[in-house]
């Protein structure tokens, strides 16, 4: 079966997986979704016998379906090699009744590198499918893991280039590092004055020149994007899923079609709406429950079905979830809207002029399988430190966010069915944050010493992602005001 994809806001175009790939926003800025979703073809006994690349390849064929299984299969084979610490790529680790889903486990540590390992060859096959012969110009806005997960990802890649715009005091010390000190002679990274929804705007609002687009293409560049706005980003996350559920039925711990809830850290509404196409594909997942920080924009959405990003915006120890417009979120809006572009649209319209818009009963109805929740910084801090008494085991700041609100919802529903945590980045990216969480007393550390002591602590290896840093240099070091982002990518690409 052959599957297209159209723009959340209009019914005009259908195009391929491979274009869709390509073009990264659709042209009247909505976000490409599939006509429909597809249903699994395999058992979940059979899938529960292959390895994660074997998983990998029965998922995506099915979302991009022109792609040959050569072509599929060599993607896969690329990006989920030795690049990643473990052979199970995605492996779970039971602590205190939960089963936590390792998602950190790439060349950066966090789970971003589990699609945007995938991302670049995707694309480069998407290229050569549809004839480009423009060198393909990356342009991502990051909260703090997409961006260091996309440089490493693309760096060097022939035929393409990436800048990557991020907050310059919205990031923890190490992402910022990793950022920082990426090599390659294609890569760009760029510091703005501002948070992570100006840099996401300012690069939607480069997607959206004519003007510019034409001047990118008399110069022989087109963009694409890394973001998770990206249907190449979105469709490898529900791979881990897939993978995860079917581990756990080969562990005996889960019967075959035992439904089991799934918790989410949540900034950009992606790696969530992934375990959604997962549980629409036929995956036995019942609750998807949506974890906040303190910019609980989300847990307010959930709670009275009015989206508001009219509040303040605040900076906290899970910086990859500080956002107050998610993207993604659009995606599912159109779903839930009954695939209705024109209203899916017109919500979107209100969120930028007046910053909020309310769906209707109908719509919210649509909503039961989510479940909103939210945990403070104090909160954030106790579980990190509870789970390391009770189980010496240590987790990062989002993933704490996520098991925090798993325990408030476990509290007040007394629903006891079995709970997958998605664990998204590892503690060494937050390492201060982490370890004042367990004792105050390492504060007056440096950023390495801290994390030395952390591999003391864990009995965890310091990950080669972080020992990379420790003797870098900086190779990037621009700075640019959020109304100058259009002129610095016009100067580095040197535009006439």
């Amino acid at each position: 079966m052959s599957i297209l994809y159209k723009s959340t806001r209009s019914n005009d175009v259908q195009v391929t997986a491979s274009q869709a790939i390509l073009r990264g926003l659709a042209e009247d800025g909505g976000l490409f979704v599939p006509m429909q979703i597809p249903k699994l073809e395999v058992s979940l006994e059979t899938l529960a016998e292959m390895t994660y690349q074997e998983v990998a390849y029965e998922v995506m064929k099915l979302f991009f379906t022109d792609f040959t299984e050569e072509e599929l299969k060599t993607c896969i084979a690329r990006a989920y090699d030795d690049k990643f610490d473990t052979k199970e790529i995605a492996p779970l680790r039971k602590a205190d009744g939960a089963y936590y889903l390792e998602l950190f486990h790439g060349s950066t540590i966090a789970f971003k590198d589990m699609a945007l390992s995938i991302l670049p060859h995707l694309l480069i096959t998407s290229a050569r499918k549809n004839k480009v012969e423009n060198e393909i110009v990356i342009l991502t806005a990051t909260s703090g893991d997409t961006g260091k997960a996309a440089l490493a990802g693309f760096a060097d890649v022939e035929g393409t280039s990436i800048i990557v715009f991020y907050p310059k005091d919205g990031v923890s010390p190490i992402q910022e590092k990793q950022m920082l000190t990426q090599k390659g002679d294609n890569t760009t990274v760029i510091g703005i004055k501002g948070n992570f929804d100006d840099a996401q705007n300012g690069v939607k609002a480069m997607f959206n020149n004519k003007d510019l687009e034409q001047k990118m293409k008399e110069n022989g560049y087109q963009f694409s994007s890394a973001n998770s706005i990206n249907i190449g980003r979105l469709v490898p996350q529900v791979v881990y899923y897939v993978y995860a559920y079917t581990r756990l039925m080969k562990e005996g711990a889960i019967n075959t079609g035992e439904k089991i809830n799934t918790v989410v850290p949540t900034g950009n509404f992606g790696n969530i709406l992934a375990a959604y196409y997962a549980k629409n594909m036929g995956l036995p997942i019942d609750k998807l429950i949506c974890a906040s920080n303190d910019n609980k924009v989300l847990f307010d959405f959930f709670s009275t079905g009015i989206y508001d990003r009219n509040r303040e915006f605040i900076l906290t120890s899970s910086p990859s979830m500080d956002i107050l417009i998610s993207s993604n979120l659009e995606r599912l809006i159109y779903k839930i809207a009954g695939c209705d572009s024109n209203r899916c649209a017109d919500y979107m319209k209100a969120l930028t002029t007046s910053g909020s818009y309310e769906i209707d009963a109908n719509m919210k109805a649509e909503l039961a399988d989510f479940i909103g929740g939210y945990a403070d910084e104090d909160k954030t801090a106790q579980v990190i430190k509870k789970l390391y008494e009770s189980d010496y085991y240590i987790i990062d700041t989002h993933t704490a966010v996520a098991a925090s609100v798993y325990y408030d919802y476990k509290e007040a529903s007394k629903d006891e069915t079995k709970t997958m945590i998605a664990s998204t980045a590892s503690p060494y990216k937050f390492a201060r944050s982490v370890i004042n969480a367990i004792d105050t007393k390492y504060d007056t550390l440096g950023d390495f010493e801290l994390i030395d002591e952390l591999s003391s602590l864990s009995k965890v290896k310091v990950p080669q992602a972080i020992e990379e840093i420790r003797s870098a240099s900086i190779r990037h070091n621009t700075v640019c005001d959020t109304q100058d982002m259009q002129k610095t990518v016009e100067s580095i690409l040197k535009l006439k």
